[in-house]
């Protein structure tokens, strides 16, 4: 995969070099190339900004420099593939970035991320950028940061690991939060006693049947708890009833292939 980053701080994408990323990197097994967008500016000032038209608070992104970057990056994608560059623009006015799409960008040949700041990017960027790119504004979450790097790095991190050799355990990915739609079960290490706090005795019998029923077990009474909105959308259908039992007891019924959660049912839910 390929992973261009216009930005004009380049050196905020500095933490791409480490870990897992960074090793990816060496390996070959990604491609990330950070374009500094002064560079494509004309004049002495090397000027990124101006007044919003209607006034307001702030500055917004001019559109040449960000045409000339993108139209750069457009020339220089590889491969032979007729399908378009994606171009994700962090903003809190996007789709919500999930791991699902994680999972639909590492798919991609190619990824194009444009790193907003002030007031935002010149509106007619997106429009101009659609005959060249697949524009998605993606947003971390309901808040606003200072720019789009900081995004950057968690969506670059988020997608890149799921790339094929980026993990040295590719179990690890599928045992986690919201790979199957829950949150991940807690985990433990040696010592099995520490401060006068014990290991579950189920993950030191043996019974792999038993540990995985604990888990997921584990993974219910987690999600109902932090992120009940999660439980929403889950296939409750084909649940075996050890599964439907553990759901009841934290104050759920299965109707319909869904869970529903009973009136008169308390604790740990927002």
């Amino acid at each position: 995969m390929r992973i261009d980053v216009v930005s004009i701080f380049p050196e905020y994408l500095a933490p791409l070099e480490l870990s897992l990323i960074g090793k990816a990197r060496q390996d070959g097994l990604l491609q990330l190339n950070v374009h500094d967008l002064r560079t494509f500016t004309t004049d002495r000032h090397r000027t990124v900004d101006d007044t919003p038209y209607g006034g307001g608070a702030g500055m917004v992104m001019k559109p040449e420099p960000w045409a000339q970057a993108l139209a750069a990056v457009a020339a220089d994608r590889p491969g032979t593939s007729a399908a378009k560059p994606v171009l994700i623009v962090p903003s809190p006015a996007g789709e919500r970035f999930t791991q699902a799409t994680a999972h639909e960008l590492a798919e991609e040949e190619q990824l194009v991320f444009a790193c907003g700041r002030y007031e935002g990017i010149d509106e007619r960027v997106m429009e101009w950028a659609a005959e060249h790119f697949t524009v998605r504004p993606m947003s971390l979450g309901d808040y606003v940061l200072n720019g789009g790097e900081v995004a950057v790095l968690a969506m670059v991190e988020a997608i890149g690991r799921l790339l094929p050799g980026v993990v040295g355990n590719p179990d690890s990915l599928v045992e986690e939060s919201h790979s199957d739609g829950l949150l991940e079960y807690p985990v433990y290490t040696k010592p099995s006693s520490w401060r006068d706090r014990d290991v579950p005795a189920v993950l030191l019998s043996g019974n792999h049947g038993k540990i995985a029923q604990w888990r997921r077990h584990e993974q219910y009474r987690r999600t109902a708890e932090r992120r009940p909105d999660l439980l929403a959308g889950f296939d409750a259908g084909a649940l075996p009833r050890a599964d439907r039992a553990a759901f009841a007891d934290l104050g759920y019924d299965v109707v319909d292939g869904r869970l529903h959660r009973r009136p008169d049912a308390g604790g740990g839910q927002n």
